[in-house]
């Protein structure tokens, strides 16, 4: 055993290696441990990949994290002779004949993967609560949700099992268990990281991958050593100054903030989400910026129509894909029900319902540059909720019963009738009404966990840059991390050895 193991980031930890005061099959043994120590209760982990691990660790140390255990999301990325199930029965199927663009760049950044994390079926929720698998947990309070849908990352990183893991974000999937889970979370500008080979964009350009870690500094370390869309990629970021690790610990300046709590989806905003912005826009006047109240004025339910549109298109495409790839052909009882009727909802959009969506979402984004362009960063709550109870978003009663059957008879036709998604949709993005802007914009956007209510639980506060920059936010979040020390906060459910301390204590 590695008692050290929580002292250190994944930078700490590579640093160790590269001194030779620990080996990294020493860290993969303690990794493989801390699994089988806390992942049952929480459900993070899906698939094992032990001798994987062991057999990297012969591999001589290199890279930025060499020796350093990472865990991936299950969902998109690929590693030869292992399984991606995508959080769905219909995708259980054989393992993958080559790794992934962007798998192979953590390897060449010397990170050992060791297991895959628990994901919501083609990461459409923003709980974790895949049928195939159950659900993901939070270890600040098992009862209630790590969020999603890289759920099963944030829940192991909170809990200690790795310093750093993998996730995706394609309508806050980063930050929304960044936020659950007291982590750090950036989305990155889109096109700053690959998505191939088997593909060129995620849900229409709108889903960028990238990690969840304790520190500022893993998650910039990390976007070096990733960044860059292939050449064959539609879109690519613009080119930075100098690397992101650089610029943590540097001066932020005197930035100006604009900071708001006015949902851009449907739903309202619970009090203790209001009540971590307040907080942030204190403590980031007390460091000198410059910071007021915004109005975005955006039309939720004009905004919410759109995104769900071309989610839903994208989803029915990915079944139609993963059909051609497994040469099989889906049926209802492959896939849970929300995730068949979104697909089915899809399928009844017409071409010009998908593109007029797109372009609805295009102008707001035009708009909100206009409206909003004089600031260097905007302040929101990341969610407009604090953690759900797991099962909260699960359709139940004589709505779930009726859409049961709908997707059980395969009809289209019902979907049509009002009210038989509305609710679900309503509270889905009661939850999630501010993160999807990022990436239907393409900004860079980070959930920042500065906050904790009285009953423990982090809520996250969130932070989104001009496209492009995300110097600026690296800068931003390296200023409050040393404000606001985060990294030594544990959850009631941990891995490593318990210590009864201020840090495991709620603090408003």
């Amino acid at each position: 055993m590695f008692d050290a193991y929580d002292q250190y980031d994944a930078l700490g930890l590579a640093e160790l290696v590269a001194r030779g005061d620990v080996r990294p099959r020493e860290l993969v043994e303690e990794c493989i441990a801390r699994i089988e120590r806390v992942a049952p209760q929480l459900g993070c982990i899906v698939h094992r990949m032990d001798d994987h691990a062991r057999q990297a660790c012969e591999r001589e140390p290199r890279g930025p994290f060499g020796g350093v255990p990472f865990l991936l999301k299950d969902l998109l990325q690929t590693v030869k002779g292992q399984p991606t199930r995508s959080g769905s029965r219909f995708f259980d199927g054989p393992p993958a004949e080559r790794d992934s663009e962007l798998y192979r760049r953590y390897v060449d950044a010397g990170l050992v993967a060791v297991a895959k994390t628990a994901t919501p079926e083609l990461g459409l929720m923003p709980v974790t609560e895949p049928e195939l698998h159950g659900p993901a947990r939070n270890p600040w309070n098992p009862e209630h949700t790590p969020g999603g849908s890289s759920g099963g990352s944030g829940s192991a990183v909170a809990a200690g099992i790795v310093p750093m893991a993998h996730g995706g974000d394609g309508g806050g999937s980063i930050r929304i268990p960044a936020s659950c889970c007291g982590l750090f979370g950036l989305k990155p500008t889109r096109g700053r990281t690959p998505t191939g080979p088997s593909s060129s964009e995620g849900w229409s350009g709108y889903a960028i991958e990238h990690v969840l870690s304790r520190s500022v500094r893993d998650s910039a370390a990390a976007l070096d050593a990733t960044l860059g869309a292939e050449a064959y990629a539609p879109y690519h970021a613009p080119a930075v100054a100098r690397p992101f690790l650089d610029e943590v610990g540097r001066d932020a300046g005197r930035l100006r903030i604009g900071f708001h709590w006015e949902p851009s989806m449907l739903g309202s905003v619970h009090a203790d989400c209001v009540a971590a912005v307040e907080d942030a826009a204190k403590l980031l006047s007390e460091l000198g910026h410059h910071v007021e109240e915004v109005r975005p004025a955006a039309d939720p339910e004009h905004l919410t129509k759109a995104y769900f549109t071309v989610i839903a298109a994208n989803t029915a495409a990915e079944i139609v894909e993963g059909e051609r790839a497994l040469k099989k052909k889906a049926r209802p009882k492959d896939f849970e029900t929300t995730t068949w009727l979104g697909a089915q909802m899809g399928r009844l959009f017409t071409g010009e319902d998908v593109i007029v969506a797109q372009r609805d979402l295009q102008t707001e984004s035009r708009r909100l540059v206009h409206r909003l362009g004089s600031y260097d960063v905007i302040l929101t709550p990341t969610l407009g909720q604090p953690p759900l109870k797991v099962g909260a978003l699960r359709p139940a009663g004589l709505e779930g019963k009726l859409q049961d059957l709908v997707k059980a008879a395969n009809l289209r036709a019902p979907l049509r009738l009002p009210g038989l998604l509305e609710r679900t949709l309503r509270e889905v993005f009661a939850f999630i009404p501010f993160t999807p802007v990022a990436n239907f914009t393409g900004q860079p956007s980070m959930s920042v966990p500065l906050f904790w209510n009285a009953a423990g639980l982090p809520i996250g506060t969130m932070f989104t840059g001009r496209f492009g920059d995300e110097a600026t936010l690296f800068r931003l979040a390296a200023q409050l991390e040393a404000a606001r020390p985060w990294k030594d906060r544990r959850p009631p459910v941990h891995a490593g050895a318990r210590r009864e301390d201020a840090h495991s204590r709620p603090r408003k």
